[in-house]
């Protein structure tokens, strides 16, 4: 049972998301405590340091050191941080055409369609 004081937790793709939301908005490279302060303080500042942690493993924020500590900069947004997520996925299977022939499949006709203007919309760019 929950304390009814006591926030929800959130999924570490939410934080995630949160972080990379931050650093984005800041004029330049943010320290963590900067992140902290900007989520209005509601995380522990070793849990901004974990999950910035966690980005820069997924390629998603790069850092420099900045006196003792680090300034972090996002490399990419959340369709990016999605993007890498299903390419890790799709490079872990042995039959990546099962895979993709499966998730095509699952797509709606508007997706489907999106799908085919970004494909030809590449070809073309590949063509230049």
């Amino acid at each position: 049972m929950t304390d009814p004081g006591q926030r929800p937790r959130r999924g570490q793709g939410e934080l995630e998301a949160l972080v990379l939301s931050a650093l984005r908005e800041a004029d330049g490279p943010a320290t963590a405590g900067w992140v902290q302060e900007r989520l209005g303080g509601g995380l522990a500042y070793t849990t901004v340091i974990t999950i910035l942690t966690r980005l820069l493993g997924k390629g998603a924020v790069s850092r420099e050191r900045v006196g003792r500590s680090f300034a972090w900069t996002p490399d990419s947004d959340q369709a990016g941080l999605a993007a890498r997520k299903m390419r890790k996925v799709l490079d872990a299977e042995s039959d990546r055409g099962a895979v993709l022939a499966s998730f095509v499949t699952g797509l709606d006709p508007d997706e489907e369609r999106l799908l085919r203007d970004l494909l030809d919309q590449a070809q073309g760019e590949g063509e230049d």
